[in-house]
């Protein structure tokens, strides 16, 4: 086997190697969104991709998410592989006709006839002071959604390899980037990958409890995890990176392995994620299992601009390992 270069990458950084590389390979893959191409979003993470492709290909668009969404999708059925950047989560609001009722559905309604191969970058994640307008992570709207596929990457590998994946992939894609992991660095290879959808990873193994946690809360139940092993409590943490295809059957194992289960998520608790997993795994362990499944996300409330209030409302390395802990029965 040859081997293998590795490097150390921000997140931001393998997103945008992802891109160009599946730009030099593929001529019909494009990017468009606002402040995309000279300013390089306000994250920075598209800056030079203008320099080496060109305002053909990397094009700056009008204040208009609906609108430039709707070309991304006519773009797609008609050969291209659009990227669209949203430039941050929240605003997906303004394009739910276009992805819900249009790009998720055409595959359906015209018998196979038509492919909307488009990929959509959108931002989650709290923690930036950037006010309740700004902080949301709204990725359960799209996981909901029967033709869509969501992914959320924790680190930079994860992102680069699911970048390429769902560039390649003849369906909507939904690519939910932390804003606060842009700067988180890790290893990526040199060598050309790709990670399949559907497919969790087991970022830590364990025994006695398992936290699936997702994006930037795996590195949230990461830190739990050391702290538990402090006290004597060995925690399974396994991202799913993608919710939808959902890896359903290692959730499930897991689960059975250390008979208690923790779901972590950014996203609001209520009517979100964690709720889908958690049936999943109580489902799926039932038998197994010596509690219910916890399930810990977002408070249901606006975020806060007040920096206290804003971290109160989103999980933390400390709650989550209260929970686990309370779940072991260990004072």
């Amino acid at each position: 086997m040859p081997e293998v270069t590795v490097r150390e990458m921000t997140l931001g950084e393998a997103v945008r190697e992802a891109l160009a590389e599946e730009m030099r390979r593929d001529p019909r893959v494009c990017i468009l969104g606002e402040d995309v191409a000279e300013a390089g979003t306000p994250f920075k993470v598209l800056s030079g991709l203008v320099q080496e492709f060109g305002k053909t290909r990397v094009i700056d668009t009008p204040i208009s998410e609906a609108g430039f969404t709707g070309i991304a999708v006519g773009a797609a059925m008609t050969g291209l592989r659009p990227v669209v950047d949203i430039m941050f989560g929240d605003f997906i609001t303004l394009t739910m006709d276009q992805m819900v009722n249009q790009a998720a559905k055409v595959h359906y309604m015209s018998g196979g006839a038509w492919k909307v191969p488009m990929v959509m970058r959108a931002t989650l994640g709290a923690g930036r002071r950037s006010g309740a307008q700004h902080s949301q992570s709204l990725h359960a709207w799209f996981s909901h959604i029967p033709g869509l596929k969501v992914v959320l990457p924790s680190t930079p590998y994860d992102a680069k390899g699911l970048m390429k994946t769902a560039i390649r992939d003849d369906n909507p894609v939904i690519f939910f980037e932390d804003k606060m992991m842009f700067t988180f660095k890790g290893p990526v290879p040199t060598e050309e990958y790709t990670i399949p959808f559907g497919v969790a990873d087991i970022k830590r193994e364990g025994d006695d409890i398992t936290i699936v946690a997702t994006s930037s809360m795996v590195q949230v139940a990461l830190g739990a995890a050391s702290l538990l092993e402090g006290i004597g409590i060995s925690a399974e943490v396994i991202d799913p990176r993608t919710t939808w295809p959902l890896d359903e059957k290692t959730l499930i194992e897991s689960a059975k392995k250390t008979s208690r289960a923790i779901v972590v998520d950014e996203g609001y608790e209520r009517y979100g994620v964690t709720a889908e997993i958690a049936s999943v795994i109580a489902t799926g362990a039932f038998y197994d299992l010596d509690a219910p499944v916890k399930r810990i996300g977002a408070m249901h409330v606006p975020i806060p601009f007040s920096s206290p209030l804003e971290d109160a409302t989103i999980p933390s390395e400390h709650t989550v390992f209260e929970a686990a802990r309370a779940m072991c029965k260990r004072s």
